[in-house]
């Protein structure tokens, strides 16, 4: 395999993994995901939480050892604005994300291949089309940089990291005790 492949490689290796891992976690499922709509349910939730302190622990990590480097894009309440209403529009009428489409496709659930995919596809699509014309408008809005967690509070990334997980996890043991 070539140098220049291992990135896609390994992309491809950990989204298997993270499929694998939402199908058993039950995310895939309408019932788990309404459950978190009507906020009776937390499981999506309490998995999402788990990823993040995951992938932040494991991204600085590499990042310590010299084997990463990251550079965040630019952010704006605009960009977060449309951002979130496309997610959330997709979210409210299908009950699915891209990452818990995918691992539904992968179960077989014709509603996130027929519904879901196509939604995406056409999402993307709107937003391509789109794009110039927000790009110098609203995308702009409120313009904050390449904004991180250690920046805005003046931490170190270790501390970041440190606190946003311990501030997850005692989140995650207060759902629990909840029974939610």
């Amino acid at each position: 395999m070539k140098k220049g492949k291992y990135p896609l490689f390994w992309g491809l290796i950990f989204g298997i993994a993270f499929g694998f891992l939402l199908q058993k976690g039950g995310v895939t499922r309408y019932d788990v995901i309404l459950g978190q709509l009507l906020l009776e349910d937390f499981t999506v939730l309490k998995i999402m939480f788990s990823a993040i302190i995951t992938g932040s622990v494991g991204l600085h990590y590499l990042k310590s050892r010299g084997l990463i480097t990251l550079n965040p894009k630019k952010g704006s309440w605009g960009k977060n604005a449309i951002g979130g209403l496309i997610f959330g529009v997709g979210f409210a009428i299908l009950g699915y994300c891209p990452g818990t489409i995918a691992a539904a496709m992968g179960n077989g659930y014709l509603d996130a291949a027929l519904g879901g995919f196509p939604g995406i596809l056409f999402g993307s699509w709107l937003l391509a089309v789109l794009y110039p014309g927000l790009k110098a408008g609203i995308l702009k809005k409120g313009d904050f940089g390449d904004l991180t967690l250690s920046r805005l509070f003046r931490v170190s990334d270790r501390m970041a990291v440190l606190i946003m997980s311990i501030i997850l996890v005692g989140a995650m043991f207060i759902m629990e005790a909840a029974g939610v």
